[in-house]
């Protein structure tokens, strides 16, 4: 049986790098998406030092020639792509309240967080298309939830109140997980919007409470779903989460 691919975007760090790990492990070939080729080959090569099959790819999500390039390659190389995660993203609020955030601010965000998903998805589709039991995991967050911005009680509506251009980006993420599983209904393929928690990363100068282990922990089970599992849901690892 041959083995499974995988494309994570932003794989050399993070969460990213936790999931490449974790599911090369099971078996996957590692395709490394980075925009930084050095980081993305050093991440490729401390992977191959646990005996996982892993190789770079640069892809800068916001580059539409990176993006074909990276198409281009894993088609002539592989001839099909069985899993993509859109883990790449970032967060630049800096917590300035709504009124006082900079438009380049939004606007920047929204490149990355939204529209470079947007546009590897669109790229790498026809891959994901020729694989018999597509997966596409789109990476959000329980800041995204408008139910649980409105919610006194939770950690969105403490949270994300300065936050303006990150939330929303990821809560036009799982419109795009919505939509796109709706067309891709009557195929194998399934999509899903997957919430890591508060993870100690990069993106938050790793104030987060939670462990990248943890953290991928959802985005590997919605990777290597059962052709029974659900599509154009959002979950975390104890299950579904309100819009």
């Amino acid at each position: 049986m041959n083995q499974k691919t995988v494309l994570i975007t932003g794989g050399n760090k993070g969460i990213g790098f936790e999931s490449a790990r974790q599911l090369g492990k099971m078996g996957f070939i590692i395709l490394i998406g980075s925009r930084d080729q050095s980081k993305g080959l050093e991440a490729a090569a401390s992977l191959k030092n646990e005996n996982i099959n892993a190789e770079a790819i640069t892809l800068d999500v916001t580059d539409l020639d990176t993006i074909q390039s990276a198409a281009n390659r894993i088609e002539n190389q592989y001839g099909a792509l069985d899993v993509l995660i859109n883990n790449a993203g970032v967060s630049l609020d800096r917590g300035l309240p709504p009124s006082q955030l900079e438009l380049a601010v939004l606007r920047n965000t929204y490149e990355t967080n939204v529209f470079g998903m947007f546009s590897v998805t669109k790229a790498m589709l026809p891959l994901i298309k020729k694989s018999p039991a597509g997966r596409i995991v789109n990476l959000s967050s329980g800041l995204s939830s408008l139910t649980l911005n409105n919610d006194p009680e939770s950690d969105a509506e403490k949270y994300g109140v300065n936050l303006l251009a990150y939330m929303s980006s990821k809560t036009a993420v799982n419109a795009l997980t919505v939509l796109l599983a709706k067309e891709l209904k009557d195929t194998p393929i399934k999509i899903n919007s997957a919430d890591p928690g508060f993870t100690a990363t990069d993106l938050n100068g790793h104030t987060g409470y939670r462990t990248v282990e943890q953290g991928a922990s959802i985005v590997v089970k919605l990777a290597t779903l059962l052709n029974n599992g659900p599509t154009g849901g959002f979950f975390d690892e104890n299950g579904v989460i309100p819009w």
